[in-house]
């Protein structure tokens, strides 16, 4: 029971704050952000925003929900990979740091699915 409390609040605590920290800012500021955004890995900078806000905002809400936990964990892990390897690569280690620290929730998400209180229990729910 501890266990799946627990799975609750990191779920909901790195869903929020990724959401309104880095999804919403990045979805309402499109436009104007999309000229500007790095590109990675050969692709334009609107096609990486594209990819950002699907995780960052997207995802995250189905990770609050707890719906499909473990697979809307997967580009979410990615997106902040990319963001401490790629896009800070170069940068002092106080700005990988940070995105390693949301990486660690989401690959632990992955490993451990959403929790009892979670609608993956509800749809996946085990004999």
């Amino acid at each position: 029971m501890l266990q799946d409390i627990g799975l609750l609040f990191l779920r909901l605590s790195i869903g929020f704050m990724m959401l309104l920290a880095h999804g919403w800012p990045k979805l309402a500021g499109f436009t104007a952000k999309s000229a500007t955004f790095p590109g990675v890995l050969g692709m334009s900078g609107e096609i990486s925003l594209t990819l950002a806000v699907f995780s960052e905002f997207f995802c995250s809400i189905a990770l609050i929900l707890g719906v499909l936990t473990r697979w809307v964990s997967i580009p979410l892990l990615i997106t902040m990979l990319v963001a401490a390897f790629l896009i800070h690569g170069g940068d002092p280690w106080k700005k990988q740091e940070f995105a390693l620290l949301y990486a660690i929730p989401y690959l632990t998400l992955i490993l451990t699915g959403g929790g009892k209180f979670s609608i993956d229990s509800l749809i996946f729910k085990k004999n």
